[in-house]
């Protein structure tokens, strides 16, 4: 639809204010339904369009904006504007338009050109502004997967967990570890795991300062109130908070106890099944099943540490103890351990031994098995779901209403004190979910390590420590011998 700016001689329905200083100023239409756009708008808006950026398209604009200045001024015949409704031909008329010199009025073309560069622009600043909004919400969306990702990488990391050294208990009562401890922070695990819930709730505390210092001077209508309220409830409900707290991470704590104690109870019975075979397996003819047996025996804490832990490489951490079939065997099982457990039955049945010391060896794979049965029972049942729900679920709601009880008294200062309060109970939860599953937070690979040279200190010395005790028999069997003569 074509409409027209007079600008010489104005219709009767045409409203200009000549008193007024600026000769850009606003002027009506003909009531034919065409939107109006004042020239100011269209030469402010045109300039930023993607089109005038080139240097060229700059110069025939800034020729336009003084022809159409001058006809304004000097009452020249009115400049047509239309609306093409086809892209193509709008670029093929932009095009010739930029080719040629403007004429001293502007062509139907050019203003066409700027009324539609108005829409498009529009749409660029809506679309700019939905990315923009877009491009945030994704980033506080990856937030907490950043946060997640940061902490899971540091549980495969088994070599650095605590297993201490004379050494390292003089580091560990050192007066300068709350400064160490400190500087460390930023590699902390539980740090990492608060960004998401600590900035959350810190955030609402600053909308609802900001809400109530909009509603205190009176930024607001009077319709919206003030939020703020008396602190007698939270006070009855502290000591409720901080008895779950303590709950939880007592609860955590049992079977991270649990855990070390079964394992110390796998290594031990490990390292006492070595002697027993040692002692036991004296027939020559049993050498080949006493060597797989044992084998067997030093692979199950190996084996049972990766069946309990999250990306374990199981054929690395064996091969340099099991042969190549019998790795193939074992690693072609479902559950490796009771592999092992069978294999290692299996070699018993085929040992020359009496009752009684296959009874006895026997006995050390049933310690075996009680310790993956105490293993599967803590990786497999965590603390009652429930408890862990209402505990998270009770402080995010404390932290989150905590602004409202403390406006009155901190004003500003709730932000800060919602911050450290948040930091300090959520931390808490924290170790309480991360000590939870016990495995990966003990130095399990050091363990297994410090046990295996023990067994092969053991295979060592065995032989020497059994010619000793031989020899020293024959020499006392002597000295006897020569005291009774």
């Amino acid at each position: 639809m074509d409409c027209f700016i007079h600008v010489g001689r104005h219709p009767p329905h045409a409203k200009l204010h000549r008193d007024h200083p600026s000769p850009l100023k606003k002027m009506q239409l003909p009531s034919t339904g065409a939107p109006h756009f004042d020239k100011e708008q269209i030469l402010l808006k045109s300039a930023r369009s993607s089109i005038f950026q080139q240097y060229y398209a700059d110069c025939q604009l800034h020729q336009l904006t003084v022809s159409m200045l001058k006809s304004s001024e000097n009452g020249r015949p009115s400049v047509q504007r239309s609306s093409s409704s086809s892209s193509s031909s709008l670029s093929t008329s932009t095009s010739t338009q930029l080719s040629s010199p403007p004429s001293s009025s502007p062509s139907p073309t050019m203003t066409a050109m700027a009324k539609t560069m108005l829409v498009s622009e529009e749409q660029e600043a809506a679309l700019s502004h939905l990315l923009s909004s877009k491009s945030l919400i994704e980033f506080i969306a990856r937030v907490p997967s950043w946060a997640d990702t940061q902490k899971e990488s540091g549980m495969p990391q088994r070599q650095q967990r605590a297993f201490y050294s004379h050494q390292d208990w003089l580091h560990h009562r050192s007066s300068l570890r709350h400064i160490r401890h400190l500087l460390s922070s930023g590699s902390s695990r539980v740090i990492l795991s608060l960004i998401p819930p600590v900035f959350t709730v810190t955030a609402i505390s600053v909308v609802i300062a900001a809400y109530n210092t909009a509603v205190n001077l009176s930024v607001l209508p009077p319709i919206f109130p003030l939020l703020h309220a008396a602190s007698l409830p939270y006070e009855l409900t502290a000591p409720a908070i901080a008895l779950m707290l303590v709950f939880r991470t007592d609860a955590s704590y049992s079977r991270y106890d649990e855990a070390r104690r079964t394992w110390n109870k796998v290594l031990s019975t490990t390292e006492d099944f070595v002697r027993l075979s040692l002692q036991f397996i004296q027939n020559p003819q049993d050498r080949d099943l006493q060597v797989s047996l044992l084998a067997y025996i030093m692979a199950f804490p190996v084996s049972l540490k990766c069946h309990l832990t999250y990306g374990a490489d199981e054929r690395k951490d064996l091969q340099h103890l099991l042969g190549e079939d019998d790795l193939k065997f074992v690693l072609e099982s479902q559950h490796r351990p009771h592999c092992l457990i069978q294999l290692m039955s299996q070699t018993l049945c085929l040992l020359k031994l009496d009752y009684t010391e296959k009874e006895q060896l026997d006995e050390s794979i049933s310690q075996f098995i009680a310790s993956i049965s105490i293993c599967e029972r803590l990786i497999r049942t965590p603390i009652p779901l429930s408890y862990t729900r209402l505990t998270s679920r009770f402080l995010v709601l404390w932290h989150l209403t905590l602004p409202i009880i403390l406006w009155d008294s901190c004003d500003w200062l709730v932000v800060p004190a919602t911050f450290f309060n948040a930091a300090t109970l959520f931390c808490i939860e924290e170790v309480g979910v991360i000590i939870e599953e016990p495995f990966p937070m003990l130095a399990l690979d050091k363990m297994i390590g410090l046990v295996q040279e023990n067994i092969w200190d053991m295979l060592r010395s065995h032989q020497r420590a059994k010619d000793y005790v031989c020899n020293k028999r024959t020499t006392k069997d002597r000295s006897v011998s020569f005291w009774r003569g």
